[in-house]
């Protein structure tokens, strides 16, 4: 027997997966499927749509088809730097967690997500979380700066306290009956609010390290929830650093929207807007129209040797 299933949950070694009649499956992939040349740490990921098929009396599913994704979010393999890791397949958003402080989400990471994400056009909302907390001056200036610049860009942004309860019900308008990613540092409060938006759900949440003051990471695997409201949240392990992959070094200007669009105006077709005259994007840097933050980002991207601009098939 053949059937076509959702992917909603992934161990590393098995696949939990909702088929047809809403019953779920635990497979594992397929001998053969598992040969084949992949770069990905995993080939299968949360929102994938699969074929299964069951040996010994349907005691035993295994996944032997993929099938092809609309789009998805990668990020390079932390340990397998020639590797790239799917977070999520087949989504309408991604929500990305971010706080200033306890842990702090530098902008570097926030810039890379972003990157990603427009590379692969999926819209992004920015959750700036833990706002009860930002008591000093300087915090509160810098999230305004920070809302105001990505609210600019065409971003959607969410101030939010998930402990005050504020501005739950905002998260749960944008998530309705969409398919969304939430990703973020450990810590910044993805397990808590994901708590809140699915009460019935056991769901572990952490604490901070005293020491360094970053969260501990209490998601081991990627799972896929369904909310009360309509569609699913797709919650992953949290991420330390972003590593980008799939795309030429050339195309790195194509996914920062104000450098892409300024940089229309430079001389050059091929600027590569860090050392060439009459660069209009340097231009627009020194006089404040694009941030110095999102340069510095896009030069943190373009100049890291560490980065491998390939394809991931």
């Amino acid at each position: 027997m053949r059937s076509r299933g959702l992917v909603v949950k992934s161990t590393g070694k098995e696949y939990e997966i909702v088929v047809a009649d809403g019953t779920k499956k635990t497979a594992v992939i397929k001998g053969n499927l598992r040969t084949k040349t992949f770069k990905s740490t995993n080939p299968i990921a949360i929102g994938d749509f699969v074929w299964i098929e069951f040996e010994n009396n349907d005691n035993q599913a295994f996944i032997t088809a993929i099938d092809d994704r609309k789009n998805f979010i990668i990020r390079k393999s932390a340990k397998l730097s020639k590797q790239y890791q799917i977070l999520a397949a087949n989504i309408d958003m991604a929500l990305l967690m971010v706080t200033l402080d306890n842990p702090r989400t530098s902008t570097t990471f926030i810039d890379r997500f972003l990157t990603t994400a427009e590379a692969y056009r999926v819209p992004v909302t920015l959750l700036f979380n833990k706002i009860d907390l930002y008591n000093s001056e300087v915090l509160q200036d810098e999230l305004f700066f920070l809302k105001s610049m990505y609210k600019s860009l065409g971003y959607g942004v969410v101030e939010l306290s998930v402990t005050e309860k504020i501005n739950i019900d905002e998260v749960r308008k944008i998530t309705k009956s969409k398919v969304s990613l939430i990703s973020g540092h450990s810590g910044t409060g993805k397990s808590s609010l994901i708590k809140e938006l699915i009460p019935d759900i056991e769901i572990e949440i952490g604490n901070l390290s005293e020491y360094h003051r970053v969260g501990q990471n209490t998601t081991s695997f990627s799972q896929m929830y369904e909310l009360p409201q309509g569609g699913y949240l797709i919650d992953t392990p949290g991420i330390k650093g972003f590593g980008l992959f799939d795309f030429e070094k050339s195309e790195i200007s194509h996914f920062f929207r104000e450098i892409f669009e300024i940089g229309k105006q430079c001389e050059f077709n091929d600027c590569t807007h860090t050392h060439e005259r009459n660069c209009a994007v340097k231009k627009a840097v020194e006089e404040g129209v694009i941030s110095i933050t999102r340069y510095e980002s896009y030069l943190d991207i373009y100049f890291d040797e560490n980065e491998k601009y390939r394809k991931p098939y």
